[in-house]
């Protein structure tokens, strides 16, 4: 759609094939018994071959002289101070619209669904509400956004690469994990905003490695401890504050114990 000219379309048409993408995931794990994580990476799999046939056989498109949403928000900037900045601005209207969306949406009474099929579905199912329809409706959402930032960045780049997405599962984790640290017990919004916060915080790292001259093929593996920090750093938390209470319990107990040393003392 982008090579044809119609960057806007591109947008909506990449949003149309991620949700196809997550209807299928959904189909077959609500309809065919397979398991959700199963689910996904066979429909993963399988578009493999689909963007590969799309692409043209190849596995490698260039865009450099292709209009994009960046290239058209640099023309309506120009001349004014954001012009150097043309791609920011995109970004975070782009992430803007969609916390948005996300913040009204999951406050409907089919957002709250959802959600709570997510936390727990044999309560929701015991409530008559079909959780079999709020896992597709879920999944459709999602990957529809997910389609949507594929896009974004192909645009931003000006190439697409049939790996382009290797990774970004291990990214995204990594950024909801940290975010779900500042933000674990805030609304909606607050999360949502953490997931952003989350993802300049995983990229400042990246940079931070790179900026020590660490050779590409070590990112992966600072790659996986940050997910390991983000997924253990509340259970070391909790563990941190168990630890300080019962040190401050014991540090109580000798306490008591050596006034009540002293008091025997004092009667002798």
């Amino acid at each position: 759609m982008a090579l044809s000219g119609h960057p806007f379309l591109a947008i909506l048409a990449a949003m149309g094939a991620g949700m196809l993408s997550g209807l299928l995931t959904a189909f077959l794990q609500t309809k065919m018994g397979v398991d959700s994580l199963l689910a996904g990476i066979v429909v993963n799999t399988g578009l493999y071959s689909i963007n590969i046939a799309v692409m043209g056989n190849s596995s490698l498109l260039n865009m450099n002289k292709t209009e994009t949403v960046f290239t058209l928000m640099q023309k309506f900037l120009k001349g004014t101070f954001l012009e150097s900045q043309y791609k920011l601005v995109v970004i975070l209207i782009a992430v803007a619209l969609v916390i948005v969306f996300l913040t009204f949406f999951l406050h409907t009474r089919l957002g709250l669904a959802i959600r709570a099929t997510g936390n727990n579905p044999a309560m929701v199912k015991s409530s008559s509400i079909n959780t079999a329809m709020m896992t597709i409706i879920g999944l459709v959402i999602a990957n529809a956004f997910t389609g949507l930032s594929g896009c974004l960045l192909a645009q931003s780049q000006k190439s697409v690469n049939i790996d382009i997405g290797t990774g970004m599962v291990t990214i995204a984790l990594a950024s909801l994990l940290i975010g779900n640290t500042f933000f674990a017990k805030k609304g909606i919004l607050p999360r949502a905003i953490g997931a952003v916060i989350g993802s300049f915080i995983f990229r400042l790292v990246y940079t931070i490695a790179l900026r020590f001259n660490m050779p590409a093929y070590m990112l992966k593996l600072v790659s996986a401890v940050i997910v390991v920090i983000a997924i253990s750093g509340p259970y070391l938390k909790a563990r941190a504050k168990l630890l300080k209470r019962n040190l401050s319990l014991h540090g109580m107990a000798a306490k008591d114990s050596d006034t009540a040393s002293g008091k025997e003392d004092q009667s002798c």
